[in-house]
């Protein structure tokens, strides 16, 4: 594989999540100091709003107010154009686990994925469901059974949502109705064996691609973030691997994006590891872009 080309664009970070392009510039949450920020394409980071119980997931609404998924209260906050700050749902009754990422589709409605665990715990894994919000906050269980749903895009027609199994060893897609039902469950992608559920090291040991944040891009293959694997791979329906990214000095990858003006700048959220007390205080976490050759598409 040639050498590939990569610009730091930030550092000083504790653990970047949910990274997305709007506006041209960078939107990410970094979970341990508690707030969201904007990074333009020279670097300059600006915090846009503090979220104390750590923010993951991004999406907007149709009128430009900015959703953020916060973690340890299990709330979905909501940031209007003029910076008012609410709560868009309260999904406390329904998480087992932290909330976690999430995207937002046209119509306004956001899918959102919690841990179903602790992780951080090493408690055993159980599955959970993939919820949605409907614009005027109404909550529905949008499917189950699903092994820590983590990163999800939705092709441009609006039709597909494909979600990815972090201790699942796939990803599996949905037909999206039009009352936004979630039907046609189907693997998308399998990375690797079936998972049978166990304690966590049993569990862990299953893994050969552990899909975290990701992304979609014009040729309907999705960019993902291999959470125990220390890089970015490219991922197409069935579950080949077309490509492989690693960032430099051996550092994991726990999200991506496709952005920039062309659209194909891959955005990396790098840090040498997830464990929530080697990232809470540390401020080794960067983020990485290198140059792509086929430009995103979809959401988010």
């Amino acid at each position: 594989m040639p050498d590939r080309a990569f610009r730091t664009l930030a550092e000083g970070g504790a653990y970047f999540e949910g990274p997305r392009w709007r506006d041209g510039k960078w939107w990410v949450s970094d979970m341990y100091r508690h707030a969201v920020f904007s990074v333009t394409p020279d670097g300059a980071e600006t915090e846009v709003v503090h979220v104390e119980g750590q923010p993951s997931g991004l999406g907007w609404l149709p009128d430009g107010s900015l959703l953020v998924a916060s973690m340890r209260d299990h709330r979905l906050l909501r940031r209007d154009p003029d910076g008012t700050m609410t709560v868009h749902a309260d999904l406390s009754a329904v998480c087992t686990g932290l909330l976690n990422d999430l995207v937002v589709d046209h119509q306004g409605r956001a899918w959102v994925g919690d841990f179903g665990f602790d992780l951080y715990a090493f408690d055993d894994p159980v599955t959970t469901s993939l919820k949605r919000v409907d614009p005027d906050g109404s909550l529905t269980i949008a499917a189950r059974d699903l092994i820590f749903p983590n990163g999800t895009v939705i092709t441009p027609d609006g039709r597909t949502l494909i979600v990815g199994e972090t201790l699942g060893n796939r990803y599996t897609s949905f037909h999206v109705a039009d009352d936004g039902s979630l039907q046609e469950r189907a693997v998308w992608a399998q990375l690797g064996p079936e998972v049978e559920l166990g304690d966590a090291m049993t569990t862990l040991g299953q893994l050969r691609v552990a899909p975290d944040g990701c992304t979609l891009d014009a040729e309907n293959r999705i960019w993902v973030a291999d959470g125990i694997g220390g890089r970015c791979i490219r991922v197409a329906q069935g579950g080949e691997i077309v490509y492989e990214v690693k960032p430099p000095g051996g550092l994991g990858v726990f999200a991506c994006a496709l952005g920039g003006e062309s659209g194909t700048t891959l955005l990396l959220c790098c840090a040498p590891d997830y464990f929530e007390n080697n990232r809470r205080e540390a401020r080794e976490a960067v983020l990485i872009t290198t140059e792509v050759s086929v430009p995103h598409a979809g959401l988010p």
